[in-house]
């Protein structure tokens, strides 16, 4: 059984377009990609992996009737999304009207099971220090 959701994806950089597919899993998102320049002059392909840790957000955006629809990535870290065309550390993913939704379920999922990733981690601890900060030694009586 497949584990994962694979979405098709397009965006460009500059000179470069950039075809690949998004996998989308509990783990978190796996970017296969192809750029070529002038649509001529591919560098092999790549991949980055970006784990639930790793993402501070992904929205699907819907368009116009299916057509403009697109899924924004953001990460934790620049460095995660180096090798992809992003503005302002927000990666951006064109789709075809055909893949709409197949990337919204996709999306859907991914953010519940961030948010269930969230909810099971444990509670922030608070410094000890920061526990008895309001204590002073005023109020601290001396012993007979």
């Amino acid at each position: 059984m497949q584990s994962f959701t694979s979405v098709p994806f397009k965006t460009e950089s500059g000179l470069s377009s950039i075809n690949g597919v998004a996998k989308f899993s509990a783990a978190g998102i796996v970017l296969e990609f192809e750029s070529k320049l002038f649509g001529l002059i591919s560098d092999g392909v790549k991949e980055v992996r970006l784990a639930l840790p790793d993402i501070l957000d992904v929205r699907f955006k819907k368009g116009f009737f299916k057509r403009g629809a697109k899924i924004e990535i953001r990460a934790t870290t620049f460095t995660k999304l180096a090798e992809l065309p992003n503005k302002d550390g927000k990666l951006t993913l064109k789709l075809v009207p055909a893949d709409f939704e197949r990337a919204k379920n996709a999306v859907e999922k991914l953010q519940r099971d961030m948010s269930e990733t969230a909810a099971s981690l444990p509670p922030v601890q608070t410094p000890v220090s920061q526990l008895f900060e309001d204590e002073t030694e005023e109020e601290t009586r001396q012993l007979k």
